[in-house]
């Protein structure tokens, strides 16, 4: 009896668009059949968010849109358009 896993996509993006490109990416992958590590491709997945949801990945999680604080728009911190998405496969 086959089993369902699931494989986790997170996408960095350029802006709060799903269409907008890809700046950084990693990925989990439940059914234990790829193994991945974060900078392990130069290339990423998927071109956009929209093109993963094209290739079957559902969103399960968009990024707040929290504006700077005054005087810190220019301090380096943690990536702000992190989507996360979702695809559930099945295994034997």
């Amino acid at each position: 009896m086959a089993k369902i896993r699931q494989k986790i996509l997170i996408l960095y993006l350029a802006n709060s668009a799903l269409d907008s490109g890809v700046k950084g990416w990693t990925m989990y992958d439940g059914t234990g059949q790829e193994a991945h590590t974060t900078g392990d491709s130069s290339e990423p997945p998927y071109e956009s968010g929209l093109d993963a949801m094209l290739d079957g990945w559902r969103v399960i999680q968009f990024p707040q849109l929290i504006p700077p604080y005054p005087g810190l728009e220019y301090t380096t911190s943690f990536q702000r358009y992190e989507y996360i998405f979702e695809k559930l496969e099945e295994i034997n």
